[in-house]
């Protein structure tokens, strides 16, 4: 009952921190950067313990932790290659890390709370499943796009 408070907390804490930084144009380029990160820390944590402990399948949290290392290193190549990264998620992303969280909660609910019945559980390990490979791809399929744009602008540019 208590993680299943403290990442409800937690959460709470993450929206209304993001809802002040628009609010009161609190943004900042090291926090576009951090903010991310430690939100994707916190679910990949959650996601190594439960397959650690056999309550979810191994195979889904390294989809998750597979599509995350994808992403990183795209990003950095991309970087390197062209020097013209912008760090803007897809709404495929916004959508898969929204379905993580509700993934979690509801794993927190029903470890601590209600126990759910197994389509629930199935139905939200496919819907992670889904949005995970689907958010992976468009970010390998964009920044592909993007860089064989910038290979093409560069040979006119010679």
């Amino acid at each position: 009952m208590s993680a299943f408070v403290l990442i409800f907390i937690a959460g709470l804490s993450d929206a209304l921190d993001g809802y002040l930084a628009r609010a009161f144009s609190w943004q900042s380029n090291l926090g576009s950067f951090l903010d991310p990160i430690a939100d994707k820390l916190l679910l990949i944590v959650f996601f190594v313990l439960l397959s650690h402990k056999n309550i979810i399948p191994i195979w889904l949290t390294g989809l998750v932790v597979g599509r995350d290392i994808i992403i990183v290193v795209g990003a950095s190549f991309y970087q390197w290659k062209t020097r013209a990264l912008k760090m803007s998620p897809l709404i495929s992303s916004k959508i898969n890390t929204a379905m993580q969280v509700i993934f979690v909660l509801f794993m927190l609910i029903h470890l601590a709370v209600l126990p759910l019945p197994n389509y629930i559980i199935q139905g939200l390990v496919l819907m992670v499943a889904l949005t995970t490979l689907v958010s992976g791809a468009l970010y390998v399929i964009n920044w592909t796009h993007y860089y064989n744009n910038h290979l093409s602008q560069s040979i006119n540019n010679s």
